[in-house]
């Protein structure tokens, strides 16, 4: 029987604590960090040197991968001026975005007579944000039919004052650099260097053994901004823009909005790659942990990326296929259903929340959005900073749905209404993070279409395998980083369009004018081999959430369980595929105040962020995502205390027995 994932424990055995800032798991571009104790988690918020000084990983959106910070740091030093930083984008139109971005919330200050800060008014003008696009040309070495050209990166610049308002781009939009993509740069900028070195060693040979006085020819080929031509083999100079007018990229260097990479087309070459490669359907096995590990180490770097485009397009059918397959009763018309031609991929989860709200704001610019119950915490800033903002009922229960329709709602009808007065969107999870609330899709999906608003669901814990949703909505967005990867160690989001509702045309002339492919080939690749089993993965890992969370319920030092069985359990059960589960995430509170420090530190699994993993894993959620609003955050019912669990696919012994540990360590 074919192993359902590379990195699950051997039956009975427990996973080692794994050090302070190490990698989780221990792979090549794992996207956890290990923080094993509570205190751990609250000093990583309050930035204390022994825990920053510590990590070698972290989630990619919130730490900048190390491969990615060396990148940065080669092009600020080739481009940037001293007061600059920038961040890396796969395309120009990211860049831009970020650009306007700063310009927006960034306040640049002045120096005053006594070295007082002082914001600047002059506007957003005067900023100096700037774009840089530089060129990676692809070594000799590695040209090869069906393989990249060359690579190029764009780079937003701007005053070093000004990093934490980039980073929140970064972070909230979720466009970007991956450290996959990062390192294979790395990897050119190195290869390309020892060329050129090996090429002057040869010319300096035969000029000594001539004795010629020609002086040859210098040139740096092997990265460079776009611009002007130069001789063979060489790339382009730099072309910047800023907001005070600087030139700006030529239009033809951008084909249909894409960029980042070039693949040479070479049938034979496809036809002459292992089978290894290429991309299956869900009925094939994933590889066992030690040979994917060493397929990553050893060959990763030598993939056949002229197989990306095939990933990607198992990628996409795959989810359709898993959305057509549970298509419910609410599915009316002739239409056909959902096809791989109505899902779009994202290099992050972020990424596809952001898009689609994005999206769905070239249709209606000035509308306000809702957002519906309380929601993973970037999820809630992209409705607010991006656009005209958002109502935010953070209960998500149904009897807010009354408030809502009697506060906001009713006021978008009449011939009267302002066109900023009406509604964009609903946003909600399904269900939510971390309460695991599930939202009445019925009754919002009969107010979408009374009041003319889109409903935007994230599913990503509740997933393509136990619910279905698509029927009652306009866009379904997840995070295939979490369990539809499983194997923590590659990024990537889809959006999903529903061909039945009423935005449907608009929303698809949309994408066809704004979409970009920026998953980074390796990543479509890793994300395919994945997800190959993710339907057996799911199933038993339902199961072994379940009946954790009946243990915990049941427990007298427990005081709540937040899962999807317990809570809404009647508006989950709705979109419950028959004889699916509730999912792999819960949220669990003590009774003692001491209880979450000392049933943490207790736990013998796996501690960081992130979720849908192989393997447990447990964050005190609160601490990590809203440390610096607590009290907001308790509005809502989000329990300072309160810990996530994600469960994984070990043994359901080995977790009761782990969880039972640490039940143990709290006084009684």
């Amino acid at each position: 029987m074919t192993s359902t994932s590379h990195i699950t424990p051997a039956a009975g055995v427990r996973p080692n604590q794994a050090p302070l800032g190490s990698a989780v798991p221990d792979v090549p571009h794992a996207i956890s960090v290990s923080l094993p104790t509570f205190r751990d988690n609250v000093d990583y918020e309050e930035a204390a040197p022994r825990v920053v000084n510590a990590m070698v990983s972290g989630y990619p959106r919130f730490f900048v991968n190390l491969q990615v910070k060396e990148l940065i740091t080669i092009c600020e030093k080739k481009y940037g001026k001293p007061t600059e930083s920038c961040f890396l984008w796969p395309s120009r139109r990211v860049a831009e975005r970020c650009r306007h971005f700063v310009e927006r919330y960034y306040v640049p200050t002045i120096s005053t007579d006594d070295s007082t800060p002082t914001p600047h008014t002059g506007g957003a003008t005067h900023t100096g944000v700037r774009i840089v696009e530089f060129t990676i040309q692809a070594p000799s070495s590695e040209l090869k039919p069906g393989g990249l050209k060359q690579i190029k990166a764009f780079a937003t610049f701007f005053p070093k004052e000004a990093y934490s308002t980039a980073k929140q781009f970064w972070q909230h939009a979720g466009d970007i650099v991956t450290s996959r993509q990062a390192a294979y740069c790395l990897r050119w900028l190195s290869l390309n260097k020892a060329e050129e070195e090996a090429q002057e060693a040869a010319t300096a040979a035969v000029l000594a053994a001539s004795k010629s006085a020609i002086r040859m020819p210098r040139g740096n080929r092997h990265y460079a901004a776009a611009g002007a031509g130069a001789g063979a083999g060489a790339t382009k100079p730099i072309s910047t823009s800023s907001s005070n007018g600087s030139p700006t990229l030529p239009s033809g260097d951008l084909v249909n909005g894409v960029s980042s990479i070039q693949l040479q087309e070479d049938k034979k070459a496809v036809e002459d790659v292992d089978d290894e490669d290429r991309p299956v359907e869900e009925t094939d096995g994933i590889d066992s942990r030690d040979y994917e590990v060493y397929v990553e180490e050893r060959y990763g770097r030598n993939l056949d990326l002229s197989f990306a485009p095939k990933a990607k397009v198992a990628l996409r059918r795959r989810i359709a296929n898993q959305v057509a397959h549970h298509a419910g009763s609410g599915w009316v018309g002739t239409g056909e259903y959902v096809t791989e031609e109505d899902v779009y991929l994202y290099p992050t989860g972020m990424s596809a929340i952001y898009n689609a709200h994005r999206i769905a704001m070239t249709l209606f610019p000035t509308r306000k959005s809702i957002c519906f119950g309380f929601p993973y915490t970037d999820s809630l800033k992209v409705l607010q900073k991006f656009g005209p903002g958002c109502y935010f009922y953070g209960n998500g229960e149904d009897s807010d749905i009354d408030d809502l329709e009697k506060e906001v709602l009713e006021k978008t009808l009449g011939d009267g209404v302002a066109e900023e007065d009406k509604i964009l969107a609903i946003f909600c999870e399904f269900p939510s993070n971390p309460l695991l609330k599930s939202s009445n899709l019925v009754r919002l999906g009969q107010l979408a279409d009374k009041y003319g608003f889109m409903i935007i669901v994230d599913e990503t814990l509740g997933n393509f395998v136990n619910v279905r949703i698509l029927e009652y909505v306009d866009i379904v967005v997840s995070s295939l980083s979490k369990v539809f990867s499983g194997d923590s160690n590659v990024m990537g989001g889809s959006l999903v369009l529903n061909p039945q509702r009423q935005f449907y045309k608009g929303l698809k002339d949309a994408m066809s004018r704004e979409y970009e492919d920026l998953m980074w080939v390796e990543d479509a690749i890793f994300m395919e081999r994945n997800s190959r089993t993710f339907q057996k993965r799911i199933h038993r890992i339902d199961e072994n959430t379940e009946a954790l969370c009946d243990y915990l319920r049941a427990h007298p030092k427990v005081k709540d369980v937040y899962y999807p069985k317990y809570v809404t359990a009647a508006n989950y059960l709705t979109h419950k595929v028959e004889g699916a589960g509730f999912g792999g995430l819960f949220s669990v509170v003590f009774k003692a105040e001491e209880g979450a420090e000392k049933f943490f530190d207790a736990l013998p699994f796996y501690k960081g962020p992130s979720l849908g993993t192989n393997f447990t894993l447990a964050c005190p959620y609160t601490i990590l995502a809203h440390y610096y609003e607590l009290e907001w955050a308790a509005q809502f019912g989000i329990d300072r205390n309160l810990i996530r669990v994600a469960v994984g696919l070990e043994d359901r012994e080995v977790l009761l027995k782990g969880f039972q540990e640490a039940l143990d360590a709290i006084p009684a």
